[in-house]
């Protein structure tokens, strides 16, 4: 019975949360910071995984026809996140750092080659929410591409109590993308996490700000 719900689930969930995240994008005011230019050269693309409602919107609405990919773990809720970015353009790549890590590591810089643009939630799938693994940080510093961060915030959301305090802007409220490109040229692994870690804080929804 759990195998039968969890295959409808995962046929119904996914346009469902479409239609949800594109409801939300249209009624919402949506202003773009650009911290620094985000030209058309290939990036390795960045967010929270308590983001993900409105970054990978940001990023099609931006790079409208950008072949991209995106890492997403092999769990249950990884296939209602691959069938939903499939929605938007954007390829799944199933696998994270606990498991198939090695193979979806190899797909990943396969598509790079191919032009390709990766998404990663570098505290993805399982946190702690705000914590930088190793992934985003090797596929940019190995390919030698920048880093294309996505943050966001907004006066008036919806946060759920899940390990990423995932965020969902309510309709009508003010959304503020901040983005920039990154360089890690030149950094050892442990300085290029700390300085990604803190240019992904510098613009994005804290503990600090009032839960809807």
């Amino acid at each position: 019975m759990k195998k039968v719900l969890r295959k409808v689930g995962g046929i119904l969930i996914p346009p469902l949360a479409y239609v949800l995240m594109r409801i939300i994008w249209i009624t919402t005011s949506k202003k773009y910071h650009f911290i620094t230019p985000i030209s058309k050269v290939q990036h390795v693309c960045v967010c929270w995984h308590g983001e993900l409602f409105m970054s990978p919107q940001a990023y099609r609405h931006i790079h409208k026809t950008q072949k991209a990919s995106a890492i997403i773990s092999q769990h249950f809720d990884g296939s209602l996140i691959a069938g939903t970015l499939n929605l938007l353009q954007i390829s799944p790549l199933r696998g994270s750092s606990n498991k198939g890590a090695k193979e979806v590591l190899l797909k990943a810089f396969k598509r790079i080659r191919n032009g390709e643009e990766v998404l990663i939630t570098p505290d993805g799938p399982k946190g702690p929410r705000h914590s930088m693994s190793d992934g985003a940080i090797g596929i940019a510093l190995k390919s030698k591409l920048p880093i294309f961060v996505m943050n966001y915030t907004c006066n008036n959301f919806w946060q759920i109590k899940s390990w990423d305090k995932f965020v969902i802007p309510k309709p009508l409220s003010k959304v503020d993308f901040y983005l920039q490109s990154v360089s890690l040229e030149g950094m050892k692994l442990p300085v290029a996490k700390k300085y990604l870690t803190a240019k992904m804080l510098e613009h994005t929804i804290g503990n600090n700000e009032q839960l809807a």
